[in-house]
């Protein structure tokens, strides 16, 4: 595994250093982290670990406001690109396909799709036009670990240059 993979494509933001992404997450229980089928990458559900830990848990609506939602999910999709640019070798050969966001909340929390932009806007901010993708968020009563959010992600592999 690569440790703070550097974000090599164009569309990335640039910052202090150049920007670069979190060293990809270890399964947490009996999986992979990610089964290739053809051009398809498949990554297993990311929580927003950050250096080996979830810095919050709870639920939205109780527990967690919208913003901090949204900081979570952001954090899980970057986890994800970082296991899809492990192995497909930088950030350069992928594109994104598809994401399911799970969002942990009360009964009476209406603000899903916003949290769940999070994690749209932060691959659209690293990858450009190979960053969208269709999406799906869902909501559930607990996730893992107490986690506030999971992304699943599906990648394509593509040729470098090819968005």
């Amino acid at each position: 595994m690569v440790s703070d993979i550097p974000i090599d494509s164009a569309a990335a933001r640039p910052g202090p250093g150049g920007p670069t992404l979190p060293t990809p997450p270890k399964p947490a229980a009996a999986y992979l982290a990610a089964r290739q089928s053809g051009s398809l990458l498949f990554i297993a559900g990311q929580l927003p670990f950050l250096d080996g830990a979830l810095p919050v848990t709870g639920k939205l609506g109780q527990d967690l406001d919208t913003e901090e939602g949204v900081a979570q999910a952001r954090q899980a999709s970057l986890n994800s690109l970082a296991v899809a640019a492990d192995l497909a070798g930088g950030v350069a050969g992928v594109r994104v396909v598809q994401l399911t966001i799970y969002v942990a909340s009360t009964p009476g929390y209406y603000e899903h799709h916003l949290v769940a932009n999070g994690a749209s806007t932060a691959l659209t901010e690293v990858l450009g036009e190979a960053g969208e993708h269709a999406r799906t968020t869902v909501a559930t009563p607990c996730l893992a670990l107490n986690s506030p959010v999971e992304v699943q992600a599906v990648f394509e592999i593509v040729e470098p240059g090819f968005r």
